[in-house]
């Protein structure tokens, strides 16, 4: 068998049946060792240090897989590693030979199980052969009625939530999470939206586990993501399977994925900017977003079978799906300052995660500049209503939106996606009121990532405005992506009727957010204009272009409605507070002039004509000696704001608008988070093997051009509504 022989191999200078070679051999070898065989003891107990190059572990793990369907080795190890840890679990010695078992089972099992997953044939990934064989003698303590996938998930799970990370600990429970993120890769050969009869053993195993230890598990993970433990790593350490002495359990563990599979995949660049990296902490958001954003449909809703299918009102059947319990766990999780009752004294019912929120807050502010953490933030906002609120309340929300803002900025060298989700949390941030008003009170000395020109003591609520205006302008000349317009505007036009003393620069910027609109629109309306002269008869590729401009148009007739709104919000509801945005809009009247007479703005522009009226006649009545300066200008305007009455002003409803998740949020989320988990952990998954998302293996470049492409599994038009009150 290539580089691994049939019958296992001596070496070493003890007894042959107690080198790893021999035990390795063995395990992967046709004998079947009962579950109850010493063998099992002295393959945990004993230091495996072999260094196989890959193609030797490689036919290891075939050879593996051909006797593993008789032998049960991989239940019967995975068997052993769930008693490991419940000993570990139940004992304070983190130095007794259970800590050392514990870790030789759940590498050498992550070693295999991951090779089989891989090659996996069936979609119920029954070669896996987990369940014993129906002739093993069971232990008494062996799993007869549960399943030995939820034994050891449960197992894991119940470790990871109840043993403290320390220096001794730190190895086995970074080993873990690398397993369970092996074990769940079963989802990385199927597509997103899953079926009731769909079988992913380990995730049906995770979704089953009792509410206690789901809850204490989400809790330690967001605590590991919090703490960020960094352990240095002791001489001791083994590197099994590896090619040589790798000083570093990251690079050891990585060096499993690397020797199995010999194509990596590398989807997107990692920041430069990213916070210290804790290892530990990087995979406890992985599996938190994996298991969060899990995803399956039970079938259809039959509850409405008895009303008359016949009638006008009869609504079709609904799909049903299970409630995943690690979504709720993050969804419920609470303040730990507000652990006994809440601000109205009512008491707590039932088991919650309890978190420290300030701390949680610190922490996604220092690790915005990567794409899971930005994907948590908006999981927390978007699902917790109490984290939600505890954002709201902050007095330092800078320490949120200047990365995101960045992020932003920084928009040519970001994926599609990251920037999508930037935008939709400053969209749910934006739909309170109170958000929109003290972001206009923080005041920051300075903006060192923006590089157009100094801000200095520039309003959050302002920087909030240029960022968005450049990221609309950013998207015109590059993108061109309507749902990322729409996002922008979203977030501007809820701000609008909030909207305090902002700066000159966000104020011209936000002019000139219409002209550009309004050039785009005109370059529609021309060519739209010169495709109604093409003669009759012509192809039907014509026509479609013909429709395409006519739909195009109508979308940009939408923005310019909407800046105008913007705009007459500002005007309507603070105008006093507002002379920069004054002065803006008498500086570049002329751009509105056109659209004066247009059906879709007028009335809305009556009333900015209205304000110029009535401020170029203040202008026209002041005698002034020499030319007039913007400090002239602008302080005709502030004078004469106090005079200003809003009554001759048309009223509008206020535009809102609202973030609502689509029926099938997992068709962007399940693919999304396994392409950032794939380019972060240092686990390689063979390509070839992947269904989830489409696969297109990097080619060298410009990444400023790669981060303009859209990427895969990209959330346009799957996962996002917004919804206007009318």
């Amino acid at each position: 068998m290539g580089g691994v022989p049939s019958t296992p191999k001596f070496g070493g200078g003890g007894r042959p049946h107690e080198t790893a070679e021999y035990l390795i051999g063995a395990f992967i070898g046709e004998k079947s060792f009962p579950l109850s065989s010493d063998y099992w003891q002295k393959l945990l107990e004993l230091p495996l240090n072999l260094h196989w190059s890959s193609n030797r572990v490689h036919q290891a793990c075939i050879l593996f897989a051909q006797n593993n369907c008789y032998t049960r080795h991989l239940g019967k190890i995975l068997i052993h590693l769930s008693w490991c840890l419940q000993e570990c679990v139940s004992m304070s010695d983190a130095s007794s030979s259970a800590y050392v078992k514990a870790l030789n089972a759940v590498y050498v099992s992550s070693v295999f199980l991951k090779h089989l997953i891989e090659n996996a044939k069936t979609d119920n990934f029954e070669d896996l052969y987990l369940p014993l064989n129906e002739s093993e003698e069971i232990p008494s303590n062996a799993p007869k009625e549960q399943s030995i996938e939820h034994l050891v998930v449960n197992s894991v799970l119940n470790f990871l939530g109840r043993v403290d990370v320390s220096s001794d600990t730190h190895l086995l429970h970074y080993e873990l999470l690398n397993f369970m993120l092996v074990a769940l890769s079963t989802q990385l050969l199927s597509g997103p939206s899953l079926g009731a009869d769909d079988i992913h053993p380990f995730f049906d195993a995770a979704m089953s586990q009792p509410t206690s230890l789901v809850n204490l598990a989400i809790r330690k993970l967001l605590l590991n993501y919090i703490t960020r433990p960094r352990f240095p790593l002791k001489a001791s350490s083994y590197y099994i399977f590896s090619e040589g002495y790798q000083p570093g359990v990251l690079q050891r563990v990585g060096s499993v994925a690397a020797n199995l599979v010999l194509l990596p995949l590398n989807l997107f660049a990692s920041s430069s900017n990213e916070a210290s990296r804790s290892p530990l902490a990087d995979n406890s958001l992985n599996i938190l977003l994996i298991l969060v954003h899990y995803r399956k449909c039970l079938g259809m809703d039959h509850s409405k079978d008895k009303i008359d299918y016949s009638s006008p009102d009869y609504l079709p059947k609904e799909e049903s799906f299970f409630e995943n319990p690690y979504c709720k766990a993050l969804e419920n999780a609470r303040d730990i300052e507000f652990d006994r009752v809440d601000v109205e004294g009512n008491a707590h019912g039932g088991s919650v995660v309890r978190l420290p929120f300030a701390s949680l807050f610190d922490t996604l502010g220092m690790c915005l500049a990567d794409e899971t953490s930005v994907l948590l933030l908006y999981s927390l906002v978007h699902g917790n209503s109490d984290f939600l609120e505890y954002v709201l309340v902050r007095t330092d929300l800078d320490t949120l939106l200047m990365p995101l803002l960045e992020t932003l900025y920084n928009a040519p060298r970001r994926t599609s996606n990251q920037i999508y989700m930037v935008l939709i949390i400053l969209l749910i941030l934006s739909q309170d009121s109170s958000f929109n008003a003290s972001i206009h009170k923080l005041v920051l000395p300075s903006v060192p990532w923006y590089q157009e020109r100094v801000l200095h003591q520039t309003s959050l609520g302002s920087l909030m405005v240029i960022v968005l205006t450049r990221t609309v302008k950013y998207n015109l000349s590059k993108l061109r992506d309507v749902y990322l317009h729409t996002n922008c505007l979203a977030t501007l036009a809820n701000m609008a009727p909030h909207v305090h003393r902002l700066s000159g620069y966000a104020s011209q910027r936000l002019v000139s957010l219409f002209d550009m609109l309004a050039r785009k629109y005109n370059k529609l309306a021309e060519t739209k204009n010169d495709k109604m002269h093409v003669p009759n008869g012509e192809p039907k590729e014509v026509n479609s272009l013909q429709e395409d401009t006519a739909a195009e148009l109508h979308i940009y007739t939408d923005f310019l409605r909407i800046v105008l709104e913007i705009l007459n919000a500002i005007l309507t509801y603070s105008l006093p507070r507002n002379p920069e945005v004054v002065y803006a809009i008498m500086h570049r009247q002329e751009v509105f002039q056109p659209f004066k007479s247009h059906p879709r703005f007028n009335e809305l522009l009556d009333n900015i004509f209205m304000v110029l009226d009535f401020f170029n006649s203040r202008m026209d009545a002041q005698k002034m000696d020499g030319e007039w300066s913007v400090e002239k200008v602008l302080q005709v305007i502030i004078v004469n704001c106090r005079s200003w009455r809003v009554d001759g002003l048309k009223m509008f409803t206020q535009l809102r608008f609202t973030y609502e998740q689509e029926s099938h949020p997992e068709e962007f989320f399940i693919p999304y988070v396994w392409q950032l988990v794939l380019s972060r952990s240092g686990l390689n998954f063979s390509p070839s093997s992947i269904n989830l998302f489409p696969v297109d293996l990097p080619l060298q470049g410009n990444k400023d051009e790669e981060a303009e492409k859209p990427q895969n599994g990209d959330m346009k038009g799957n996962e996002l509504k917004i919804e206007v009150p009318v």
